[in-house]
């Protein structure tokens, strides 16, 4: 009995729709935060009367932000229409991605999604930021119209190869912008108490987190400053290569979608074959990057020949022994179910 494939093909019609959804997000500066909620009418003890957005934030808080007043100026209604139709074209979104969830593409979870949408708000992924990690993984999954087995993660990884170029620069820190999601974020304090953080969590007991990833000119793992964002990074070895080429992608969930930047599927899936190597034997994560490479590697080779072999010739030479490694450690599982893709891996 031949094994189950890992990956199927979305059918066409949810294709388009999702290439719709692209197309929405790509030309959406600012998206809401939280649930759409609705535009309500307000009155303080002094009868100035104004209107707020209700919503629900990530953590399930009704909350309320301001909107303007007094009504009936010009340019509060003016900006209550405009917040009345992000309302109504988010619900929109929202009911397509609702359709697309049920049929298996990968949807985010409302603190990622409010953490990544608050980072698109502030323009850091048209500056030049990436999202890696098991949520980049499903954002391609999704692009290349694939379903597979759904993945789990409470890790939010960010990462830039060079300085952000912001249009103008920030006046907001990492942090700041982490905290507009509505998650409260704090500080990590590093393992060495004289280095500065490189990690942020949701304060409490969650183990919600984001970490922002610098690529190292050697195997060595060390802190970087990022000015332009008043944060510093860890530094990890080969991603330049996972950041040497990179595309807009789109992140969906239930309460709508955002445009985030990821590293191409090849370059992503061959990245994880070799981190998968770095980190031993028996680690839990390195089995995690087997299986979310197989299945991508199954999709490009069988949608897209070629597409690997290009992006393992830009792998480094030092790379190289850990690649093969990590390729071999993926023969019984792709040998069997997508033998052309072992075929073309071994060609490698």
């Amino acid at each position: 009995m031949r094994p189950r494939p890992l990956y199927t093909l979305h059918p066409t019609p949810l294709a388009v729709l999702y290439s719709d959804l692209e197309n929405h997000a790509a030309v959406t500066q600012e998206v809401l935060i939280g649930t759409p909620g609705s535009v309500t009418e307000r009155e303080n003890a002094r009868g100035f009367r104004f209107y707020t957005r209700q919503f629900y934030d990530p953590s399930g808080k009704r909350r309320e932000s301001y909107i303007g007043g007094p009504i009936g100026s010009e340019e509060t209604e003016e900006r209550a229409a405009r917040v009345r139709a992000q309302v109504e074209e988010t619900l929109r979104v929202a009911r397509e991605v609702r359709l697309l969830g049920r049929e298996g593409y990968q949807v985010a979870d409302a603190r990622t999604y409010a953490t990544l949408a608050s980072l698109h708000n502030h323009g850091v992924f048209r500056a030049g930021a990436t999202l890696i990690g098991s949520h980049a993984f499903g954002a391609l999954l999704n692009q290349l119209g694939a379903r597979a087995a759904a993945y789990s993660t409470e890790d939010v990884d960010i990462a830039r190869a060079e300085p952000l170029a912001f249009t103008e620069p920030p006046t907001a820190s990492l942090l700041d912008m982490l905290k507009g999601s509505g998650v409260d974020f704090v500080e990590v304090p590093s393992f060495q108490p004289a280095q500065p953080s490189t990690r942020w969590k949701e304060a409490g007991r969650s183990r919600f987190h984001v970490d922002l990833l610098v690529p190292s000119p050697d195997e060595r793992f060390e802190i970087i400053a990022i000015p332009e964002l008043k944060a510093h990074a860890q530094s990890v070895p080969y991603l330049s290569y996972l950041l040497g080429e990179t595309q807009p992608s789109l992140l969906i969930a239930r309460e709508g979608c955002c445009q985030v930047r990821t590293p191409t599927a090849e370059r992503f899936a061959i990245h994880k074959v070799l981190v998968s190597q770095l980190r031993g034997a028996g680690a839990t994560k390195g089995a995690r990057d087997l299986a979310q490479a197989a299945a991508l590697l199954a999709v490009i080779a069988e949608r897209t020949p070629g597409a690997l072999a290009e992006a393992a010739a830009r792998l480094p030479l030092s790379a190289g022994r850990q690649a093969r490694a990590g390729f071999e450690a993926l023969r019984a599982v792709l040998e069997e179910a997508h033998p052309r893709v072992w075929e073309e891996l071994a060609s490698l």
